[in-house]
């Protein structure tokens, strides 16, 4: 009942739990109730029962309720499949990895979306559509209170379309306008932030490697699921290959709790610097395919500028790799299926 305070919640979940047993309790977006910190932290002191408390947003991670628990939760961050989770769903297929990576390249990767591919598209669509409006609805227009929903889809679209390329607020206001879309670069930036907290896109930070310092412009934004992004442009966008393949790279390195930077070296970019729970270094450079002379130099270049030894990768399409002075070349499917 809409009355119910989070006391009465408390006492009713009280009376249901085996005061001589361990009882596990899962509260989804428990935010919708008033002082719900009060209710969290009600229940985890009691010591028979072991709480679990799910949230689609970073508001929720940032609330009061982050200071009330500090030093006794463990976040877990839930991203869509990883391409060995994408494999595992569909064991009885006659496609071999490479084929399966293709379809993994350029759709959805959503549990529910990846189990309602055998019935069809339009189906496989219209969730993640569903998925999609519930996230811009329920955490974004709701919270925040939006008026242009037109400004700021728009803005989304565009940030789509940028997977992988350095933007700033002033560069993504200049570009719309320049389309006919009048939009504050303070807007754009609001905005931005709000697909962040949502957990739709994610905020990649540059590193000047030869200054050790972060730079404060000039970031990167990688997509949650390109089912989004397919749904919102059309997959005539499937021209950009390249940046699909580093939003992939730089997923599965969020994936496996790595901090990750786009690094900076002198006039070279690295497309990814990350720092793993040892403190230790790992530079990665992404491209679709070695084959051509002047990718292979500019990729090759960039990591050998590096002074350090820690251990220096590009990742691949090409199905043939091999160590080259010093860097190791990967193929992406091989990474990817790697086990820590």
């Amino acid at each position: 009942p809409e009355n119910y305070t989070w006391l009465d919640i408390y006492k009713e979940m009280l009376a249901k739990t085996d005061k001589e047993n361990m009882n596990y309790i899962f509260l989804d977006e428990p935010q919708q109730i008033r002082e719900f910190e009060r209710l969290i932290d009600a229940l985890y002191v009691e010591k028979y029962i072991d709480l679990y408390v799910t949230g689609s947003n970073a508001h929720f991670l940032s609330s009061d309720l982050a200071t009330l628990l500090s030093g006794r939760y463990i976040t877990i961050h839930v991203l869509p499949f990883s391409f060995d989770e994408y494999i595992e769903c569909q064991r009885n297929t006659t496609l071999s990895k490479y084929e399966l990576f293709n379809n993994y390249l350029y759709e959805t990767s959503l549990p529910q979306g990846v189990l309602l591919r055998n019935q069809g598209v339009d189906i496989q669509n219209m969730y993640i559509q569903d998925v999609y409006n519930s996230i811009v609805e329920k955490d974004i227009r709701k919270r925040y209170n939006i008026q242009n929903m037109r400004s700021f889809d728009n803005l989304s679209k565009f940030l789509m379309g940028a997977i992988g390329s350095v933007v700033s607020p002033s560069n993504i206001s200049k570009a719309m306008k320049q389309d006919k879309q009048d939009i504050h670069h303070n807007t754009v930036e609001k905005y931005i932030e709000y697909l962040v907290n949502s957990y739709v896109f994610y905020q990649v930070t540059r590193f000047d490697i030869k200054g050790k310092q972060q730079l404060a412009t000039q970031e990167k934004y990688y997509l949650v699921d390109i089912g989004f992004r397919n749904l919102k442009l059309g997959k005539f966008q499937y021209q950009d290959v390249g940046h699909i393949l580093e939003n992939i790279v730089y997923l599965e390195l969020n994936r496996r709790g790595y901090q990750v930077w786009i690094g900076k070296i002198g006039e070279y970019e690295v497309d990814f610097i990350v720092k793993n729970a040892l403190n230790k270094f790992e530079y990665y450079q992404v491209a679709w395919s070695m084959s051509d002379t002047k990718t292979a130099e500019r990729e090759i270049h960039a990591l050998k500028s590096i002074g350090d030894n820690y251990p220096k990768y590009i990742i691949s399409t090409d199905i043939i790799t091999s160590e080259m002075e010093g860097i190791e070349h990967k193929n992406i499917v091989d990474w990817l299926l790697e086990k820590e």
